[in-house]
């Protein structure tokens, strides 16, 4: 039997602090710090590349990693990849938790 082979990957957006004049934005981050990331925080069966490419292209985008998503910040992620879709379920909404705590910006949707 071959072996499992595990390929979702949670994913980080630096997004543009144009993203602050946003009130949803704001309002989902009242512990903002300022000075700190803004990020949008993802799931995905693909290459974060490749689903950063399409968020920026339109394609089953969120409009906030479309519009004010500047890069990829894989320092905050790659530990975590690959890993089963439960995993990487239960990891975007916690790795959001752990950077809001930290006080950047974070949408996560």
């Amino acid at each position: 039997m071959a072996p499992v082979t595990h390929h979702y990957h949670v994913y980080v957006i630096e997004l543009s602090k144009d993203v602050l004049y946003e009130k949803r934005f704001l309002k989902a981050n009242p512990g903002y710090v300022s000075g700190k990331p803004c990020v949008y925080v993802g799931m995905t069966g693909q290459d974060p590349d490749t689903r950063f490419d399409k968020h920026k292209a339109g394609i089953k985008s969120n409009r906030y990693a479309r519009e004010y998503g500047l890069r990829l910040l894989p320092h905050l992620y790659d530990m975590y990849n690959p890993m089963p879709y439960d995993g990487a379920r239960d990891m975007e909404v916690e790795l959001a938790i752990a950077l809001r705590e930290a006080g950047y910006g974070v949408w996560q949707a």
